[in-house]
């Protein structure tokens, strides 16, 4: 039976310049690519990184048709698209017109170009407010006349409905054997409930926290850490 990717797509855009060093993570395209890739690494892992290299100069870096791979699960949250007025300037601002929203909506379409990935989409709270940013409430602290700008804070949002999609993929794979190894690209204890149940059915499931330190937690209910990193872009 094949092996599924499962990846936290925010911790994944948060540790992707650690794995991939060489890839621009502002560049939707690469980031698309370097899920294709990490895949393509876990299921050859035990390959040398030459002829890693050279099966994708050869054209045969294709993880989609790899019959080793089930599929490839990127979950993540569509960004805020509310308007919402400045903490300090009380200017307005429509989050939709952002450039970090601008880039999480070309990642996903991206990334529903990419055969064999299934991207599941979770939500961010309606009701996040701004927050002062932790090195800002250290410099009001220690710094005698210390302001706060616009630039002192940011949006307080939390995800909805990630780990439990995550968690109901892996019960739906692990009930129905459609795999025997889970390859899970996270961090937080969140996921513990579903590496937990796929162990009890017999899956291998496999830790990339990509160069993190992952929950304690999530170390305790896995069956071995492999991490990924891309030391050198490969030259198609």
């Amino acid at each position: 039976m094949p092996t599924a990717i499962v990846i936290d797509g925010a911790y994944f855009l948060r540790r992707f310049k650690w794995s991939f060093p060489e890839l621009d993570p502002s560049d939707p395209a690469k980031i698309a690519f370097a899920v294709g890739w990490m895949a393509f690494w876990h299921l050859h892992h035990r390959m040398r990184p030459k002829l890693m290299e050279r099966a994708v100069a050869h054209g045969q870096f294709s993880p989609a048709e790899d019959s080793e791979l089930y599929r490839i699960f990127f979950y993540d949250c569509p960004p805020l698209i509310k308007k919402l007025h400045r903490p300090v300037s009380r200017t307005a601002i429509d989050l939709s017109k952002t450039p970090e929203a601008r880039f999480r909506f070309a990642v996903h379409d991206e990334l529903q170009r990419v055969r064999k990935v299934a991207l599941r989409l979770g939500r961010l709270n309606d009701d996040s407010e701004w927050r002062i940013r932790p090195a800002s409430t250290k410099r009001l602290l220690t710094s005698e006349g210390a302001v706060l700008t616009d630039e002192d804070f940011e949006i307080d949002t939390k995800q909805k409905g990630v780990d439990m999609k995550l968690g109901l993929d892996v019960a739906a794979m692990a009930f129905k054997r459609q795999v025997n190894q889970i390859v899970l690209v996270a961090g937080d204890a969140d996921f513990v409930p579903a590496t937990k149940l796929a162990r009890r059915e017999g899956i291998d499931v496999v830790l990339d926290p990509m160069g993190g330190t992952p929950a304690k937690d999530l170390l305790q209910h896995v069956d071995g850490v492999r991490t990924c990193r891309m030391m050198k872009e490969p030259t198609a």
